[in-house]
């Protein structure tokens, strides 16, 4: 049985963001996008003062382009609402609200921790591994990753237009940070 177990959400100084990028011949015409996920919990159940195990879930629905660079135009609110709309599209939303993370091993590393457990996108659901860097600095701890997911390992095609022209690269890089005084 574990010793405690804490919930970790967006309004823990904590962000979680997903980042592409763009291929093709007018490749240059795209802009590279960070998406910020604000709707999402991670919960961490701690055994013997070391973490056992973790699972995080987000809420698709609440996905938010925040940024774009690249491209012929700025990427202005409007263009942020099209590709927004464009990303649930692709990632078929509705149907699969949610991607899930859920650890089945957590291994100590120099610098942090390895969470090796399985990554469900899109209703498929595949092994991965999560390398989580912990650093600690007036007694607050400094969390943060970025893990490269394949969009066509989970059968989601990446969104193309001027008839693949301009792509979003099949690997996004999914990234998180937070800050926090509980025990890491």
């Amino acid at each position: 049985m574990a010793d405690q177990s804490w919930t970790l959400t967006p309004s823990d100084d904590a962000t979680l963001e997903i980042r592409t990028g763009v291929t093709g011949k007018a490749a240059t015409m795209g802009h590279r996008l960070t998406i910020e996920v604000s709707r999402w919990h991670a919960v961490v159940e701690w055994d013997g003062g070391q973490p056992t195990a973790v699972e995080l879930t987000a809420d698709l629905d609440s996905i938010d382009v925040v940024h774009g660079e690249g491209g012929i135009t700025p990427l202005l609110a409007p263009e942020k609402m099209v590709a927004r709309s464009n990303a649930l599209k692709t990632l078929d939303a509705k149907r699969f609200p949610t991607v899930t993370f859920r650890s089945d091993t957590i291994d100590a590393t120099d610098t942090g921790r390895r969470l090796t457990g399985t990554l469900e996108i899109h209703g498929v659901t595949h092994d991965h591994v999560v390398d989580l860097a912990v650093t600690t600095e007036d007694e607050r701890h400094h969390l943060s990753m970025e893990s490269v997911v394949r969009q066509s390992d989970f059968g989601i095609k990446p969104y193309s237009q001027l008839l693949g022209a301009m792509k979003v690269v099949d690997e996004v890089t999914v990234a998180f940070s937070a800050t926090l005084s509980d025990p890491v």
